[in-house]
């Protein structure tokens, strides 16, 4: 099997099981949104996915091979992450911010090479900062900031993705703008993204596949069409709801009824 993929995983901390028992995969060259209530192991699973947590059950699999089998630089030259709140040295510009999703390509003795330049400024390119490069990234706005942290990821030129929560404290129009770039990156550089995600509406729009959670469960996964029906979205949230057609996007739209 090709991509990312979960095999009856169950993770958990510290002796308290978070999720159990998800068989889920993810479309290599989609962007796939993981959606679903507060604490019902949204972060958990995407640290899961980026080998972050040792699964108690079950296994996460890329192209078929367990994530357990590979080496430290392997997998970090082939899955990246961005965490959801990232830190960065005082002071730091943001090209030599960029320039750190190089490590997994770079020896302890390698110099900066031709290729560590080009991808450092396709990255910045793709994601609009390169404009900001020699600026401190603590003098940037919100949305600017992460496109930056985005830059690096790009700039460790893997093939899968994984983000957590990329839009949480931004204003609704920098949310917008991160996930069509998101989208963007995806549909031109053909990479696996994976985010986890707040606002289902927002996510219908900008992702293809959608992953619904309910506490420790998997609810639904498939197209926004196929997942956003209002059982499953009374499954995940106890919340009762219409799915009506985006005048815009023409995706699905999900709006509450009063109780």
């Amino acid at each position: 099997m090709t991509g990312l993929s979960a095999e009856g995983l169950s993770l958990g901390y510290r002796g308290r099981r978070v999720v159990s028992g998800l068989t889920l995969s993810f479309p290599p060259g989609r962007f796939t949104a993981i959606l679903g209530p507060n604490g019902c192991g949204k972060s958990t699973l995407l640290r899961g996915l980026a080998r972050l947590i040792r699964p108690e059950a079950g296994r996460v699999t890329l192209d078929g091979e367990d994530l357990q089998s590979f080496a430290p630089r392997t997998l970090a030259r082939r899955l990246g992450l961005l965490p959801q709140a990232p830190l960065a040295p005082e002071g730091i510009a943001v090209a030599d911010l960029v320039a750190r999703g190089r490590a997994p390509w770079r020896g302890l003795l390698s110099g900066w090479s031709p290729a560590d330049e080009a991808a450092r400024a396709e990255a910045m390119r793709a994601t609009g900062v390169a404009e900001f490069a020699e600026r401190p990234l603590s003098e940037l706005s919100g949305g600017q900031r992460q496109r930056v942290w985005i830059a690096l990821a790009l700039a460790q030129e893997t093939e899968h993705l994984l983000l957590d929560e990329p839009t949480t404290w931004l204003d609704l129009p920098h949310q917008i703008e991160i996930l069509r770039l998101l989208a963007r990156l995806r549909r031109e550089a053909g990479r696996s993204l994976i985010a986890v995600l707040h606002d289902l509406n927002l996510a219908a729009r900008h992702a293809d596949h959608l992953v619904l959670l309910a506490p420790g469960r998997l609810v639904a996964q498939g197209t926004p069409e196929e997942v956003l029906t209002p059982e499953h979205v009374e499954d995940a949230f106890g919340m009762r709801a219409r799915i009506l057609r985006d005048p815009v996007a023409q995706t699905p739209m999900v709006v509450p009824e009063e109780l």
